[in-house]
């Protein structure tokens, strides 16, 4: 396949106040980017959308740099590499890494991964065997600990990350409790992914659905929203408990900090641990648990769903579907054609 001269991007053309929109962004045409010795250029095929994304568009810096004003959108995705000036990477290797919201990208190597096509098919390293498992695999089995037998809460629990924690304790030997916005949603996770109960947190009390499904309290809880849910939450730990802090996707677009207190003197009767944590934490671990979560789906005991998007151009309105609680599993944009 011969290297067009141009090539498609989206840029950050402003800082959300509050609210996301697609107006922040901005499709334009530039020159396709080509490698020095030492790098790679990779054609993305399919990109991933996810939360984290948010707070990179603001102005200060959180975990990780902000993106510039007229810089490319940050995010992974999978490609094929199209030309190459390393030793380590061949024309045709699938990869996946920090392609970028573009076409064609020359990714930093530090995080750049060859992916076996023949595994799974290769939109699952942006998903189930990519970022948002393995935040699920390390994130509840690292930092909430769970045992046979406790209850496990998890909210978003429909969703990339969300999904596999859930079904990942339900290995474990678990009872597992989802929170959910949508009677689809609840019972997706019930009927498809096995979770023992799902709470619907727009029509549902949650302390009373609470009470109803965790009479022991909450022994691990993995929090994806924060906001009201982890308010009630709070109110429901078990002695001991421990709470996975990956998100809080529901504070991402506020205006301005909600001045409440979040209840953290129930962490001192029930002796109770939160712990945040970035996946990358545990990067030196993934070889050791991609083939375990790769067996898991090999026997049918690890289920995804993925939500597909058409076109790089319809990935900035796509992005709102995260925020308007609309997305089903995990969002993806087709960009290009897949080889395999």
């Amino acid at each position: 396949m011969a290297i067009p001269d141009t090539h498609r991007r989206i840029v950050l053309a402003s800082r959300p106040e509050g609210m996301v929109s697609p107006d922040n962004f901005r499709l334009e045409t530039a020159p396709t980017p080509r490698p020095n010795p030492g790098q790679v250029l990779v054609r993305q095929i399919v990109m991933s959308l996810d939360p984290y994304m948010r707070g990179r568009m603001n102005a200060v810096a959180g975990y990780a740099p902000n993106v510039e004003i007229d810089a490319v959108m940050i995010g992974g995705g999978v490609g094929e590499v199209v030309q190459s000036l390393h030793p380590d990477f061949a024309v045709g290797d699938i990869v996946e890494g920090t392609l970028g919201w573009q076409d064609y990208s020359v990714p930093p190597l530090q995080r750049l991964r060859k992916i076996e096509p023949k595994l799974a098919p290769i939109s699952t390293a942006n998903g189930v065997l990519g970022m948002p498992g393995m935040t699920a695999y390390f994130g509840l089995l690292h930092v909430g600990e769970p045992k046979p037998g406790e209850t496990v809460v998890v909210s978003a629990a429909s969703g990339a990350v969300g999904a596999v924690v859930g079904q990942i304790a339900k290995i474990m030997g678990c009872r597992v409790v989802g929170i959910a916005g949508s009677p689809a949603k609840c019972a997706y996770v019930v009927n498809d992914l096995g979770f023992d109960a799902c709470i619907n947190y727009k029509t549902d009390d949650l302390d009373a659905a609470l009470d109803r499904h965790c009479p022991g309290g909450v022994n691990v809880y993995f929090e994806n929203v924060g906001g009201a849910i982890y308010d009630a939450i709070t109110r429901h730990l078990a002695i001991g408990a421990r709470v996975a802090v990956c998100g809080g996707i529901a504070e991402y677009n506020l205006a301005a900090p909600e001045r409440v207190p979040r209840n953290t003197r129930y962490f001192i009767p029930m002796r109770a641990r939160m712990q945040g944590f970035l996946v990358y934490d545990f990067h030196h671990l993934w070889p050791e648990a991609l083939p375990r979560m790769a067996q898991w789906i090999k026997d049918g005991k690890l289920q995804y769903r993925e939500d597909w998007v058409d076109g790089l151009e319809n990935a900035p309105t796509a992005f709102m579907k995260l925020f308007q609680g609309e997305n089903f599993g995990k969002l993806l944009v087709r960009v290009s054609p897949d080889p395999n």
